[in-house]
């Protein structure tokens, strides 16, 4: 079937609010992004498997942005992997001491960081989007004071984070995604980025799988998806974690962080510290001790 595209031109922030709105209907879109063009104009962008549901488009744009927007389609050819494409040409991303970079900037890689070799693909995560650099900026920062031994990248897409843990830590990182396609990718990345023996790879819903189970509890757990399934996810990623573990939450709009704190702070989990850039924040908590009750 025929691919069709949509877009729009916008503010920086009604591009990014949107394309976070309409990935939380999976059904709707193969891949939505948001992108400067060549003019400064901040530009939401869809592609969709056959036409475009324009009405549900407008319904989600007049709902998160308070007005209305006028959406274009156009046909695409079906034979080229317009989502890969759209991340050709990428510029390098450094952040928390890690440089996420394609094959076509390989030889520009500075002094004193740790390279990452990320090419376009079906998966998100190459390291632009304000919450994968956010995540990375995180981990930086927990791991100047830790060095954990069990960990996990929930929603793991490319791979990115996984393979920055493992080229820091050199142990076990379990990568877990929903989608079959980020975990074929993420097993192709770790391979170029040869660490491919610290990589384990598991499609899985949530947590609820015996070998995320059997490699837990964790002392360092990483999820950045989206700030409605990190809320429900609460309770389960509480109980796969050890105390005194700490997790990294990201794919949170800065209106959304408070209601993602309070959902952990339920489960014993505590925010010490918070990434924003620009409109996403990257949350950084601890699984604290409960305290024994005083007779």
């Amino acid at each position: 079937m025929a691919h069709s595209q949509t877009s729009s031109p916008l503010t920086q922030e009604q591009a990014y609010a949107l394309v976070d709105a309409i990935c939380e209907n999976e059904e709707l879109t193969l891949a939505a992004s948001a992108y400067e063009d060549e003019n400064g104009e901040w530009v939401f962008e869809a592609t969709c498997q056959g036409e475009p549901k324009l009405e549900i488009f407008k319904e989600i744009a007049k709902l998160t942005l308070g007005g209305s927007v006028k959406f274009t389609k156009e046909k695409i050819d079906p034979a080229i992997d317009w989502i890969a494409k759209s991340l050709e040409g990428l510029p390098p991303v450094n952040a928390g001491g890690f440089f996420i970079h394609a094959g076509h900037n390989a030889k520009h890689i500075p002094n004193g960081v740790i390279p990452i070799h990320i090419e376009a693909a079906q998966a998100f995560g190459t390291g632009h989007h304000e919450t994968t650099s956010g995540c990375l900026e995180a981990i930086h920062s927990v791991l100047k004071d830790t060095r954990p031994k069990r960990i996990i990248d929930i929603g793991t897409g490319t791979g990115v984070l996984a393979i920055a843990l493992a080229k820091r830590l050199r142990r076990k990182i379990v990568a877990t995604d929903i989608d079959p396609v980020a975990v074929k990718t993420t097993k192709d990345n770790a391979k170029l980025n040869q660490v491919e023996k610290w990589i384990k790879p598991i499609e899985a819903v949530g947590l609820n799988h015996k070998k995320i189970k059997k490699s837990g509890p964790y002392d360092l757990l990483v999820a950045n998806i989206l700030a409605g399934p990190l809320a429900e996810l609460a309770p389960d990623i509480s109980a796969a974690s050890a105390a005194g573990a700490n997790i990294i939450l990201s794919g949170i709009l800065n209106t959304q962080a408070s209601k993602v704190i309070k959902a952990y702070k339920k489960q014993n989990i505590v925010l010490n510290s918070r990434i924003v850039r620009n409109e996403w924040t990257t949350l950084l908590l601890e699984k604290v001790k409960k305290s024994k009750p005083k007779r």
